[in-house]
């Protein structure tokens, strides 16, 4: 059963990987194919201005991993160190890091990148700058309550008793242990940018025409849903099956840290 998640997982990266050197004309538009159902020549079919519904599903499919890899990057590289000096240095850092926090959960984080999302302008630069100003909150809260049951071990306390500069405790004792914590949270992650993103494009604020996004091919696809209704179930699919997977393979390495740190408990 796991193969199945790990199949389509990996499928989106290699042709996402190879959609430069595939022969796909996804802005082709042909007028005398406006709408067609899926062909042996055109797999899924043409949408409203007879552009391939797979070529554009590849280019769509590209973009959502490029966007999600930079937002969950941009993310990481905020929220981890923020919630880890927070935990170890304490006292008014650690207040001033749960009080930045608490005020980006008190909105809802879809509402907020599309607010930011609003305001900084439509197009797929904005849309990553717009989800990680909320994506970070996760990996920051993960990362101060790992510190702070880390920094109770006794070579982390050594390490503070013997004056080592917080930076380097940080990095050479407490990082290399959260690493594992943290990668089982990178696939949950991705999984809700990939939804957030097509909600963006899906509204007009991610990834602009003609360029393709699966959010706005539902948008484009939802005009003509009794007439031509593979232009929708593509995208709506892709979105499903990817989502899902990428959500399994996160649950199964979040069992097999489960598992490991019983094995290595009993």
């Amino acid at each position: 059963m796991k193969r199945i998640p790990l199949l389509v997982v990996g499928l989106w990266l290699l042709v996402s990987a190879l959609s430069l050197l595939l022969p796909i004309a996804p802005n082709e538009i042909d007028l005398a194919r406006i709408a067609r159902p899926p062909t042996l020549e055109h797999w899924l079919g043409c949408d409203e201005l007879g552009r391939p519904v797979l070529d554009r599903l590849i280019v769509g499919a590209r973009n959502s991993l490029a966007i999600a890899l930079l937002v969950v990057s941009l993310s990481f590289l905020i929220g981890v160190p923020l919630g880890m000096c927070g935990a170890l240095l304490g006292g008014i850092w650690d207040r001033a890091a749960v009080f930045l926090m608490d005020v980006v959960l008190a909105f809802p984080g879809i509402l907020l990148a599309i607010a930011l999302a609003g305001f900084l302008g439509p197009g797929p630069g904005n849309a990553v700058l717009a989800l990680s100003a909320g994506g970070w909150v996760a990996f920051a809260r993960l990362s101060r309550a790992q510190t702070l049951a880390l920094k109770q071990l006794g070579h982390v306390g050594a390490a503070r008793a013997l004056g080592t500069p917080p930076p380097a405790i940080l990095g050479r004792h407490v990082l290399p242990l959260l690493v594992s914590v943290l990668s089982v949270q990178l696939p949950y992650e991705i999984a809700g940018i990939v939804i957030a993103e097509s909600t963006l494009s899906f509204l007009g604020l991610g990834v602009q025409p003609p360029g393709a996004s699966l959010g706005s091919m539902i948008l484009e696809g939802s005009r003509h849903m009794l007439v031509a209704p593979h232009i929708v179930l593509a995208p709506g699919l892709t979105i499903l099956a990817l989502v899902l997977s990428v959500n399994l393979l996160g649950d199964a390495a979040r069992d097999a840290l489960g598992g490991r740190r019983q094995g290595n408990g009993g």
